[in-house]
């Protein structure tokens, strides 16, 4: 057991693509995905929403300012029958495109084209899949709904699928 997350993982990951049809990627210098392309990722704080922690892992990897899309769905599996790991993923906008890696985590980040990522052997088994779902079908985000004062909510997000995209 992991002492400070406890046995239930929360991670928020995000798909940022910008204006050139490019995916921001990026490289791990630990874990599974060690020296593979993978999406900016990390674990929610307390005071987070998922989105809000997506934004904040790609921006802390990688430099990149982005806006949420909408949501893409879910990975969640178990760990040596104990830890339960789960990660959002979202789809966002670049609004910046000037890189900063975060060294200390990353070999390295950048955009690269489907086409690049289809045929790098260090595109992740997850990022394989993505391109084989594209275009995608995202929930957008529902905004001004709240259950109200009885449950203590100061932020609040839905995200469905509205059948228009």
């Amino acid at each position: 057991m992991d002492k400070k997350r406890g046995n239930v993982w929360i991670a928020a990951a995000g798909l940022v693509v910008n204006e050139a049809d490019e995916w921001l990627v990026v490289k791990k210098k630990y874990g599974g995905l060690k020296g593979k392309w993978s999406l900016p990722a990390g674990f929610v704080q307390p005071g987070e929403t998922l989105d809000e922690a997506a934004i904040r892992e790609i921006k802390e990897e990688t430099g990149i300012d982005a806006e949420i899309v909408g949501f893409l769905g879910m990975r969640t599996g178990v760990i040596r029958d104990e830890i339960s790991d789960n990660m959002a993923i979202f789809l966002l906008r670049a609004i910046s495109n000037t890189i900063t890696v975060q060294t200390d985590e990353l070999f390295t980040a950048a955009f690269l084209s489907k086409q690049t990522l289809k045929k790098d052997a260090h595109t992740s088994g997850l990022l394989r899949h993505l391109l084989q779902l594209e275009p995608f079908h995202y929930f957008p985000v529902c905004d001004g709904l709240n259950p109200g004062e009885p449950f203590g909510y100061t932020k609040y997000r839905l995200y469905f699928n509205d059948s228009k995209n």
